[in-house]
């Protein structure tokens, strides 16, 4: 019989026998953490949580909409106990995840779809979209042979660390060092810095057209061999880098312009957490992506593609075994995202993202505008961040923040993220800004 043998106060202890084991001082009690509080059985705690799983706990822990519901926790069980291989044998729970992805989260722009786990593995099988597209392309165009498989992408981006990606993940170098990468275009990342005033203003149009200039001197350097430009509609690992909508805009324009795909990597920022269900949905029709790269919150993952892929008939979609994989996403995480989708689309989490997130948002300008340590307060809906003067201080932050019973989460060098489940309130909130504002005095 299935028996936990391993006491809380010996798990780490027992995990570093065999991984790295160096995250944070604290062992998730599944069956006791609720809501936004997840609890800590090593040191009998419940913690305020704006981690969540690196953003991809959409309802926090132990909902009752999901532990509540027995024909769910059935469902569950049997996909979990068989795990069939999606891709050749399929369940009426694969295609319920199906349409109820379908009715809640998958724009009418985007009709392809391909499911896989792990988001780095989404990202690539979008990059291989895009290169086969892009190769056929050049085989109409009368190249003879194989050519259209560079991908244009930014500064400070994080797209994962397996085979292509690391070709384009640019944050820390020890996630990329000494592994072979291709030599691909990277741009120049014209990140908007807050406030937003007239001077950063002026300085920002410099950079947007620094970058444009770089784009424009890859296509000219790598004639028809651009399959893509990839983007995170905010850069998040990098340092939650948020990006104007024209620019958005102008580069949809370019890749139409240069016959390349518009990539837009969702990972991080899709499924509520900016007040859309989609970020790319707050930059409107002209900055609309051929495909986008999805996972964390929606516990499955994979890309969707629009029609821009029909221009060549035989696209990865069409032939067999182009885009594949054993599991095709795991059955277990689709029955659960079913359930989780359904509760998105119930509570109208997405409008409830948007508005604690403008709540959470005054917050920190609040903060910011009583303590000089804490600038450049960005976000959208949920989705916040702030800087700190050095990497020292932020991560002093963060242990101090564990602490005092709070899980805060940094990126790039100096900045604290955000990435609170979509049912957070207002309260947990303010409870939240309190211990921050006691850590900031005395940092």
């Amino acid at each position: 019989m299935y028996q936990l043998d391993i006491q809380p106060e010996n798990v780490r202890d027992t995990l570093k026998k065999y991984v790295q084991a160096d995250g944070y001082d604290l062992v998730l009690d599944m069956e006791r953490s609720q809501g936004v509080h997840l609890y800590d059985s090593a040191h009998d705690r419940s913690i305020l949580d704006f981690f969540t799983c690196f953003a991809s706990m959409p309802l926090g822990y132990n909902h009752p909409g999901m532990v509540n519901d027995e024909t769910f926790k059935k469902n569950l069980l049997l996909a979990a106990l068989t795990n069939p291989s999606n891709s050749d044998i399929y369940t009426q729970q694969y295609a319920e995840f199906v349409d109820t992805f379908s009715r809640v989260g998958i724009p009418d722009y985007l009709p392809h779809a391909f499911f896989i786990a792990g988001g780095a593995l989404a990202v690539e099988n979008a990059l291989k979209a895009a290169m086969d597209w892009k190769v056929q392309k050049n085989f109409q165009k009368g190249h003879l042979s194989e050519k259209g498989t560079k991908v244009i992408h930014f500064e400070k981006a994080f797209h994962g660390r397996s085979g292509y990606t690391m070709s384009l993940t640019n944050t820390l170098p020890d996630k990329t060092k000494w592994y072979a990468r291709f030599d691909w275009p990277r741009i120049t990342t014209p990140g908007v810095e807050f406030p937003f005033t007239d001077e950063r203003y002026e300085a920002l149009l410099k950079k947007e057209k620094l970058a444009i200039r770089q784009i424009k001197l890859a296509f000219k350097n790598n004639p028809d061999d651009i399959c893509a430009i990839i983007v995170e509609p905010i850069l998040s690992e990098g340092g939650d880098i948020h990006l104007r909508v024209e620019f958005f805009e102008e580069l949809r324009r370019l890749a139409d312009e240069n016959e390349c795909l518009l990539i837009y990597d969702e990972v991080q920022t899709g499924v509520g957490l900016t007040g859309r269900f989609w970020c790319h949905e707050h930059f409107g029709e002209n900055a609309r992506p051929d495909i986008i790269a999805f996972g964390k919150k929606m516990q499955v993952c994979g890309i969707l593609a629009g029609p821009k892929i029909d221009e060549i008939e035989t696209n990865v979609f069409r032939v067999p075994s182009r885009i594949n994989s054993t599991w095709g996403g795991n059955l277990t995480d689709m029955v659960r995202s079913s359930k989780v989708l359904q509760i998105i689309e119930e509570d109208n989490l997405c409008d409830h993202a948007a508005q604690t997130g403008s709540y959470l948002h005054d917050k920190l300008l609040a903060i910011s505008g009583s303590a000089d340590k804490v600038s450049n307060v960005r976000g959208r809906g949920l989705l916040n961040a702030f800087d700190l003067p050095d990497t020292a201080m932020r991560n002093e932050f963060i242990k101090k923040g564990l602490e005092n019973q709070v899980l805060f989460l940094g990126c790039g060098s100096r900045t604290i993220r955000f990435r609170p489940s979509l049912i957070m309130k207002n309260e947990d909130i303010d409870a939240g800004m309190e211990v921050m504002e006691k850590i900031i005095k005395n940092l």
